[in-house]
């Protein structure tokens, strides 16, 4: 079973669907027994980083996502979702993340903002995500983003992905079991769908 944790934030519905075309049993919850019992935990996220966290916390979902990474079960972070399990961000001051994944979350120095839209990636050796995929381009809505090397709190091997928009930034992560996308996979297309099975099938 998969379940999309709702903490009010994210595209859950169109997650759902997304999810539920790999034949699995999706459940959009916010629930802490059902999201530490699911097999794989996708964590959505819109908006700004502080207003995700705060809602995070109050769900407490934060020790959630901190269990679920103790105990070696598989979480997929999406959008804001990902930039939320790193230590800290810099949207509208300094905010504190879940620290699963050990760097700063800042605003891209780029000439347009947001970067909105399709964009290439330049997919990590061995990636699992973006096996059968590698040359596609996905659909990114974002300000700020990860622009140095980050690793796992657990581990410092990561498997990085990036993509340039002004700058090199980190454009998806795999660490451990930790997976994280900064672009949307349920909005981007068949390439989208295809990640989303390849990470569906690592469960």
């Amino acid at each position: 079973m998969i379940a999309i944790l709702d903490y009010g934030s994210g595209n859950l519905r169109s997650a759902q669907r997304a999810f539920e075309l790999t034949d699995h049993e999706v459940l959009v919850t916010d629930k802490i027994d059902v999201a530490l019992a699911a097999d794989g935990l996708v964590v959505p996220g819109v908006g700004a980083f502080a207003a995700c966290m705060e809602q995070l916390v109050a769900i407490n979902g934060h020790e959630i996502i901190r269990r679920r990474v103790e105990s070696g079960m598989a979480i997929l972070g999406i959008c804001v979702g990902m930039q939320i399990l790193f230590d800290s961000g810099t949207e509208k001051g300094d905010h504190k993340g879940v620290g699963v994944l050990d760097g700063q979350v800042s605003r891209l120095r780029a000439p347009v903002l947001p970067h909105i839209g399709w964009n290439s990636v330049e997919p990590a050796k061995e990636s699992k995500l973006f096996a059968g995929i590698e040359k596609e381009s996905f659909y990114f809505v974002h300000s700020y983003a990860v622009t140095q090397r980050p690793h796992s709190a657990q581990s410092d091997a990561s498997r990085n992905t990036y993509t340039e928009y002004g700058e090199r930034f980190l454009s998806a992560i795999e660490s451990g079991h930790i997976s994280a996308t900064q672009f949307h996979p349920e909005k981007s297309g068949k390439a989208g769908e295809r990640l989303i099975k390849n990470w569906v099938e690592t469960l």
